[in-house]
């Protein structure tokens, strides 16, 4: 019971916020739910998918009661201890699960696909949940290496030079990486296996020319890569390798050019052995805040599509008119000679 509230009683509270129509008072081990029969009905069900949960060994935190109450309100979906209950990897006292169905169907996904894009917006766990499966094929001797990597490209900042080595320069770019496999492993062990060769953190540019065979290969932000790099990295694929590429097409940092992200979703989107998992606000597990700021700049950048359009529009409309009273033929009074000023 102590579990299911949570401190303060934070999680109880979740769950008559998820529910304003219901009373929810706890007194022992018993709780009390009062309300219409409809509402009451509706918050039980939270309640006792919460009870299976904890009684199962989960840690509830608040995105999980979020997430389980925003999935039982789609009736013909799967029930949240469905989602949640299949951990991926247990680490310092840590499980790393899917928290929604979004993420479900991505882990699933990268089990029975050779090649998966998780394309989403920050918060929605595309790199965190990649790299607990490539440590779990590891750990698994399903893969004899983990290759993480990512383009070398600054998010809009120019940090001019940078001082030190050419591993000095680019670990900034990569630090993210590091620091969830430190989550994921003994941080002791990290560098033992990368000294080895077994797990490599490196940048795009070093994948050119490799061919990467028993390998599980992660390519993070790769919205920032062009199409010639991200055709570059596809074709490393060797054999007994699975490669997950996630990225965001809303935050592309690129100086000039198209996205190789945005391109690739064109034109593999039909290939057998190769799915594409879009990820939403819905699948966020960061902050509540993160889901609606995600919403807020979706619905900004479609009206300002939606008022580039019609500018378009008009502008075509205008061009066309042009055109034509420039292509019709000159009538008589056109001919007609002008006079001058007596």
């Amino acid at each position: 019971m102590v579990q299911l509230l949570g401190p303060q009683d934070r999680l109880l509270r979740m769950v008559e916020g998820a529910h304003p129509d219901v009373d929810v008072h706890v007194r022992g081990n018993e709780i009390t739910l009062r309300g219409s029969a409809e509402a009451v009905r509706a918050a039980r069900v939270l309640v006792d998918e919460l009870l299976h949960m904890t009684k199962a060994g989960h840690a509830l935190g608040e995105a999980d009661v979020q997430s389980s109450a925003r999935m039982l309100r789609d009736e013909t979906g799967p029930r949240p201890s469905e989602v949640m209950g299949e951990a991926i990897l247990s680490s310092r006292g840590k499980t790393i699960r899917p928290k929604t169905v979004g993420q479900k169907e991505y882990v699933d996904a990268i089990d029975e696909n050779t090649i998966v894009f998780g394309i989403g917006p920050a918060g929605t766990g595309k790199t965190y949940l990649a790299m607990a499966k490539a440590v779990q094929a590891l750990q698994r001797r399903e893969v004899e290496r983990i290759i993480l990597t990512r383009p070398a490209v600054e998010a809009g900042e120019r940090l001019g030079f940078l001082p030190g080595t050419l591993t000095d320069k680019i670990d900034p770019y990569l630090r993210p990486l590091y620091d969830a496999l430190n989550e994921m492993m003994d941080p002791e062990l990290v560098p033992k296996l990368m000294a080895t060769g077994t797990i490599e953190v490196a940048p795009l540019a070093y994948m050119r020319g490799r061919t990467l065979n028993n390998s599980f290969v992660v390519l993070d932000e790769a919205q920032n890569t062009t199409p010639e790099q991200m055709k570059m990295f596809l074709t490393r694929l060797g054999f007994g390798t699975k490669m997950v590429v996630t990225g965001d097409i809303t935050q592309v940092d690129l100086p000039q050019g198209a996205s190789g992200l945005r391109l690739v979703t064109r034109v593999l989107e039909r290939i057998d052995d190769i799915h594409f998992s879009r990820l939403s606000s819905d699948d966020v597990v960061r902050h509540s805040l993160v889901g609606r700021i995600v919403d807020a700049y979706s619905e900004y950048d479609e009206r300002r599509m939606a008022a580039r359009h019609e500018r378009d529009e008009a502008a075509e409309f205008a061009n066309r008119a042009e055109r034509r009273t420039a292509a019709r033929p000159a009538g008589p009074r056109d001919r007609m000679p002008k006079r001058g000023r007596s």
